[in-house]
Parts: C-alpha cells; structure tokens; sequence
C-alpha cells in the first residue's frame, strides 16, 4: 500500500505533444526529437573522425570519412524508423495496439509514438552492415563510431517520450512522483528521464572516457561492446520502475529485459573480437 503525500508530488508539465499545428500539418515533439538526435549524432560522428587523436595508431586514417557520414544518414535514419516501427509491432504492438494488424496504415504513423528501440538497432546493424559491404569499409570499426553516438538518440528519444506522457513507471511516493495524464490517478515514477539519464547521458561519458582515456578505437568492437553490455544494463534497471511494458513468462521479466538481456551475447563476442584485434596502419594512409 502507497501512503501518498500530494504535497510531495511533482506537477507533470502539461507539454502539447504538437509543436507547431499549421492547417492539417502538425510537427510534434516526438518527430523533432528523432531528428535533433539523428542530426547531432551526424554532428559528433563527423567531429570524431576528424579528431586526429584517435586514430594515431591507425597512421591517422578514421574508419569513415566525414563525406561517408554524410552518406550514411540516410541509411541509419532508415534503419532506425523501419526497424524502430516493425520492432514495435512484433514485439509489442498485439499488446498495446491490436488494432495495428487489422490497419497497415496504422503502421506509418510514427508521430504518435510506438517504436521499439531493439528493432531499432537491429536496423542499424543491418545498415552498418549493407553501407560498410557497398563502401569497402571496415565494418566493425564503422559500428565503433555508430555506437558511439547513439547514446545522443537514446536521450532525445527518451525526452520525447516523458513529453508524450508515455512509459510512465510504476506508483510510488517518492518526492519527484508525477501523475501522468494517461497513467491514472497515482503518483508514479518518471521513468523516461531515469533512462535519459543513464542510457543517454551516463552510456554517453562511459563510451566517451573509454574513447578519450583509454583508446578504445584502438580495439575495434571495444566501443561496441560497451556499448551494447551498458544499454542492456541500464535498459533492465530502467525497466524496473516502468510500468507500462509487455510481461512475458511467468511475468516477472518485461520483453525489454529479455530483449536486452539478449545483448550480452553481443557484447561478449565484441569484446572477444576487441582482445584479439588491434590498431594496424591502414596502408596509404598518411
């Protein structure tokens, strides 16, 4: 039972999920955060491959050119909305939108929210993947970089979805509780911002300090692998005071433990390929 204490509830800032209506067109705060996300992660992967620093031990060549980054935007962006959108309906849509199978126009409408990261990354991945084959590039030390700036997504994202009033947590009385309009008439965890805060900022300075003090774009896969290790620890963390997810099993773990979960396996093989491979001049490389 919950002794709660309205005095010690925090207001939910009754935010307009749409940012600017002109007549039938309407830009919200969810579409915006995708794309401040996708632009400034484009901004800091363009900056790290000009920073010289890190790639000393590669005789000075980066994975990627900025002018290949530029490029990959569109392929990343693409992963993203259609792996984030089908990831959504396979893995939670038959729960929170059944009506999603019987309209496939229900599909496109990612402006209302429902995209799953893990689909997601598995967009990603496969864009990595298809750019590095057609370009010639190293894929792995392409995935480094990509890693590194998707904490900058994972932050807006996180941000728009605390805006939406969705993914709400779990009832509580702790001092920073917020009724959520869509959420009942409890006090509840804001849930959005504890991710924002450790998959976006917090995952942000780990893959940072692992870049900057111990160069870890020397190791290809090392960025990776935290990558991948830290999200799924903090996405089970996370998950604990979120109240809004699908239950699977017996009900004591959400599909986004389990999906994240699943990343270990990841992040062991990354870190695997880390230890056994190492910064080699890239030949004609100045």
């Amino acid at each position: 039972m919950l002794h709660l204490l309205p005095a010690l509830v925090l207001t939910y800032p009754q935010i307009d999920p749409v940012l600017i209506e002109i007549g039938p067109v309407a830009i919200r705060w969810y579409a915006v955060a995708y794309i401040a996300g996708i632009l400034l992660g484009w901004w800091y992967a363009v900056r790290l491959v000009k920073t010289s620093r890190f790639w000393t031990s590669w005789g000075g060549a980066a994975p990627m050119t900025p002018g290949q980054i530029d490029d990959f935007i569109l392929w990343v962006t693409l992963g993203i909305i259609l792996g984030g959108r089908i990831g959504y309906i396979l893995f939670y849509g038959f729960v929170y939108q059944p009506e999603i199978y019987a309209d496939p126009m229900q599909w496109l409408k990612i402006w209302e929210g429902g995209m799953s990261f893990h689909g997601g990354l598995i967009g990603v991945i496969l864009a990595v993947i298809l750019f590095s084959i057609i370009k010639g590039l190293d894929m792995v030390r392409v995935g480094d970089i990509v890693a590194s700036v998707v904490p900058i997504g994972l932050f807006t994202g996180r941000i728009a979805n605390f805006i939406n009033g969705e993914l709400w947590g779990k009832p509580s009385d702790v001092p920073w509780a917020m009724v959520f309009p869509t959420g009942g008439p409890l006090p509840r965890h804001p849930s959005q911002l504890y991710e924002a805060a450790l998959e976006g900022i917090v995952l942000f300075l780990i893959l940072r300090i692992l870049a900057t003090r111990f160069r870890a774009f020397d190791r290809p896969g090392l960025i990776i692998s935290a990558f991948l290790f830290f999200y799924g620890l903090f996405r089970i963390i996370g998950e604990i005071f979120r109240d809004s997810d699908q239950l699977i099993g017996d009900g004591t773990i959400s599909m986004g433990q389990a999906l994240s979960a699943a990343m270990f396996l990841g992040a062991a093989f990354f870190g695997w390929w880390a230890a056994t491979h190492k910064a080699r001049p890239v030949p004609g490389a100045a």
